[in-house]
């Protein structure tokens, strides 16, 4: 009898040659069978938590729970986009400002609520998450932050305490990674997680509600969806407003200001194949808009 553990090298001789058989005991097997699960154990351990998994591919975190995958971050082992992970779950952007912009921010996420999606706001000057992802902190749980100064970008950290203040106020803004999964779960295909890139996002001509300083136009998102699909796919994401809900346009690109839906303003170009039309939703990244636009003294994204 050969132990199980070696009957895949058994299986792999070929006729002519030698084969060397050595009598060990039933305890000597049970040990090598422990110590080969632990090697595959400790295989799969490695694969999953490194950023790019193994020889270069994206890992799939989308069974992953979120303190799991925060966990990684934290930890500077995750650093990319997140879409795709933590299937069922919500996913936010964040916004942080000094509080004394902090209420024309509030107002003006109230007043557009399609594409700022409010789901969490902290106290001033208070780094530790609630609900949303209670006691984590809001310095080193997103895998980047940008920091903006009088509306131009300064720098992009992994960690913001060296830049925290007293007086910071975090938000926490709806975003729609989030029904992504929902999308998958229906059978609409979401073109930029199978190409393994970010959603392409785009500036359009659609005026916000102003609020104190803040003001601007709508970031949209855009994804391919088969023709057939597309009722599919506005029934699936209106049901879910507070991460933007349903589309704004579908079809027409122009009529919202886009010239080329293949040369996107922030994220990625994503293929659009024949029968495809191009669906576009409320972004998070609108916020950010809003901040460069007013010149804010100091904010974090």
């Amino acid at each position: 009898t050969v132990i199980g553990c070696d009957v895949s090298l058994l299986a792999q001789a070929r006729p002519g040659d030698l084969v060397r058989f050595v009598p060990i005991t039933v305890q000597e097997a049970e040990k090598i069978v422990r110590q080969q699960e632990k090697w595959l154990d400790n295989l799969l351990f490695w694969y999953k938590i490194l950023p790019f998994g193994i020889g270069g591919y994206r890992m799939d975190y989308s069974d992953w729970a979120p303190r799991d995958v925060r966990a990684l971050i934290s930890a500077g082992k995750l650093r990319g986009q997140t879409s795709g992970m933590c299937a069922g779950y919500a996913q936010a952007n964040l916004c942080i400002l000094p509080k004394a912009q902090a209420f024309d921010f509030l107002l003006f996420c109230m007043r557009n609520p399609r594409p700022c999606p409010i789901l969490e706001v902290g106290e001033a000057g208070c780094r530790q998450m609630g609900a949303m992802a209670r006691g984590d902190d809001v310095c080193t749980a997103f895998p980047k932050y940008r920091i903006w100064r009088a509306g131009e970008l300064v720098e992009e950290v992994t960690d913001i305490s060296a830049y925290w203040q007293d007086d910071l106020v975090y938000f926490l803004i709806g975003c729609s990674f989030s029904f992504e999964s929902e999308l998958l779960q229906a059978g609409v295909p979401v073109r930029h997680i199978e190409e393994g890139r970010n959603v392409p996002m785009f500036n359009t001509n659609l005026a916000l509600e102003p609020a104190g300083v803040f003001h601007g136009n709508m970031v949209v998102s855009m994804r391919p969806i088969p023709h057939d699909l597309v009722v599919r796919s506005v029934q699936v994401t209106s049901a879910m407003p507070r991460v933007h809900g349903a589309p704004v346009q579908i079809g027409d690109p122009a009529a919202i200001g886009i010239a080329d839906v293949h040369c996107p303003d922030y994220g990625d170009s994503v293929t659009i194949r024949p029968g495809e039309v191009p669906v576009f939703w409320p972004c998070g990244v609108t916020p950010q808009a809003a901040v460069m636009a007013a010149k804010v003294p100091r904010s974090e994204e």
